[in-house]
Parts: C-alpha cells; structure tokens; sequence
C-alpha cells in the first residue's frame, strides 16, 4: 500500500499541459482527489454525482447513472475531470459525454487509465480510506 506522503507527492510532481477552468470530480471518489488539485492548481471544483459501483466496488447498476442534475456552467470551458479509481473507463466516458460542450475536457485518476494518472495497478489502496 502506498502512503499518504507518497501519493501526495504524485499529486507534487505531476505535470499538467494545459490550463482548466474547472475541476469536475465524480463524486464521490473524486472528492479527495479533486481537493488537493485545487489546491495545486488553484481551480474551482464542481461536483458531477454519478454512480456506477457500491462501496465494495461490485457493478450497482448496468452503466452509470446520474443521480443530480448539472447544477454548474460548462460550456466552452476547459475541463479535468477527476476520478479516484478507473477500472473500465465507463464513468470517465458518461461524465464526459454529459459535458458536450465544453471547449476541452481531460482526465485524471489517482489509479487507472485516464489522460493524467498518478498509478495504474491491480491492487491500489488509497491511503484516506477509513
């Protein structure tokens, strides 16, 4: 299990290529995630509710499912989506096909594939679990 000094410092040494308007974190996986970007990048953060999996990570639904309306503009804004943990890419592909319209939209995950990921293995445990 890695740390929480050493993922923090994944959260130190990563390089983003481009400037967001916003951070949109699945919540909610992507809250903790979502906090220390702000924090680096200094980008508000809005909260996209979407479910796909319980808390054992098991399918709870067949695809994902938005459980709030978008309550936060993003048209013609550029986007990082942030999420947690990726294991198939399905909410990543719902949260950005709900944001059609933004001028751009990137991914980051703390574990899995995404445009931005800080790891990508099997068996991740992230270190603020309780």
């Amino acid at each position: 299990m890695k740390s929480f000094d050493e993922v923090l410092q994944g959260f130190r040494e990563i390089e983003f290529a481009e400037k967001f308007d916003m951070i949109v974190a699945i919540a909610n996986g992507g809250i903790i995630p979502a906090a220390i970007l702000n924090q680096r990048l200094d980008t508000d953060v809005f909260l996209l509710k979407i479910n796909l999996r319980d808390k054992l990570q098991n399918p709870k639904y067949d695809r994902p499912q938005l459980l709030s309306p978008i309550d936060f503009a993003y048209h013609d804004k550029s986007i990082l989506i942030v999420e947690d943990r990726v294991k198939t890419g399905a909410s990543l592909r719902f949260a950005q096909s709900l944001l059609q319209g933004a001028k751009l939209i990137k991914t980051f995950a703390v574990n899995g594939n995404a445009d931005y990921s800080l790891y990508n293995e099997d068996c991740f445990r992230f270190p603020w679990l309780i």
